[in-house]
């Protein structure tokens, strides 16, 4: 262990973005992101990570975390992952604790992949060079010009050939306004785009079998979070009586979770989140549960986060090119990924880590802590 480099410093530094319009989906409405950004020093080599959590979670990584990973040799990272989540024990691993391990685990990666002068996707090893990605958006406070605009960016400008909008409205209550905001979305994308929609647990089980039947007519293929994916049962009963994938997961903090989801066969596509299961190192396993399962894997926004780690899996479906964090890790951050034609391709100019750096000059208008 000591003749490894050590890891010597844990930083952690708060951001905080207005959204560009008002964004909300079927069951919460915001109009700013933060973004908790974690740095981990080595010598003279520094790796950065990052979740979009409240700010508190910068309060976890240096009270609860931060002493338990500094000295651990910085390659060891699933050595630091398991003594994080001894360390949080008595806080509670899911939720805030779960967010702040990932953005330290990315980090740690980073940090890794720095030391040994490799893109993090050929430390972790690929699986495929490119990763495919879909446009999402499509918020429920957006009017028929804004949604219209959007998609046609993904689609026509970028030729991504997969996007997605939000629907399940005020809970439900807005069943018609959903259904003719679906319409309008595959007159824009035309029939050679495939079309999702997430409802983000908005529906009764009743109510999403009905609302799929009308879903199908618009050719829609993807059906996210029909219901809440706290009621895995009920999750299976849709899954099984509607034409178009069931997928969940984006809040998965813990492998238990992904593995009590796969066991109720309550999803065609485990979705999961790197910065909130526990980092790269859970995110790679909860992949892997899929994939002994014959199921796909998503990766759920954050995708600077995801791109290399989901180019190491063989069973990626693809990864959610989510407009507030595209938008987000733009501003923050050079080394960010064009996903013209439909797919990123992490590692391909031999930067080293994940490839991005913070630059603070852009960075500084929105620090807050």
């Amino acid at each position: 262990m000591s003749d490894q480099p050590a890891v010597e410093a844990v930083g952690t530094a708060v951001y905080t973005v207005p959204t560009d319009a008002p964004e909300a989906d079927g069951t919460l409405a915001w109009d700013r992101t933060t973004l908790v950004l974690v740095t981990v020093r080595s010598g003279t080599t520094t790796g950065l990570g990052y979740t979009y959590a409240p700010a508190a979670t910068a309060h976890v990584v240096r009270d609860l975390l931060a002493g338990t990973v500094t000295g651990l040799p910085a390659h060891d990272v699933p050595r630091a992952n398991e003594r994080m989540c001894r360390a949080v024990r008595n806080a509670g691993l899911p939720g805030v604790a779960a967010q702040a391990i990932a953005a330290v685990d990315i980090a740690l990666w980073d940090c890794k992949a720095r030391l040994l002068g490799l893109p993090l996707v050929r430390l972790l090893g690929a699986a495929r060079d490119d990763v495919p990605v879909y446009g999402s958006g499509g918020f429920t406070t957006y009017d028929a010009d804004r949604q219209d605009r959007q998609l046609r960016g993904w689609a026509e400008e970028q030729g991504i050939p997969r996007v997605k909008i939000k629907i399940g409205e005020s809970w439900g209550t807005r069943e018609d306004r959903d259904l003719e905001r679906v319409a309008r979305a595959r007159a824009t994308v035309g029939d050679g785009t495939e079309l999702y929609v997430d409802a983000n647990g908005g529906y009764t089980g009743g109510q999403a079998v009905r609302v799929a039947g009308r879903l199908a007519g618009h050719g829609v293929t993807w059906f996210e979070e029909p219901v809440s994916s706290d009621h895995l049962t009920t999750l299976a009963d849709v899954r099984g009586r509607v034409p178009m994938d069931v997928t969940a997961g984006e809040y998965g903090y813990t492998l238990p979770y992904f593995e009590h989801m796969l066991a109720a066969g309550a999803v065609d596509c485990l979705q999961a989140d790197v910065t909130r299961c526990g980092g790269i190192t859970v995110w790679l396993r909860a992949a892997a549960l899929a994939h002994a399962r014959g199921t796909d894997v998503s990766g759920h926004c954050a995708p600077h986060a995801h791109a290399h780690v989901a180019a190491a899996v063989p069973n990626l479906r693809h990864l959610e090119w989510f407009h507030d964090h595209v938008r987000i890790e733009r501003l923050l951050f050079d080394g960010v990924l064009d996903p013209a034609g439909g797919s990123v391709t992490p590692g391909a100019d031999g930067t080293p880590g994940l490839g991005l750096t913070l630059v603070e000059e852009r960075a500084a208008p929105y620090r807050a802590g």
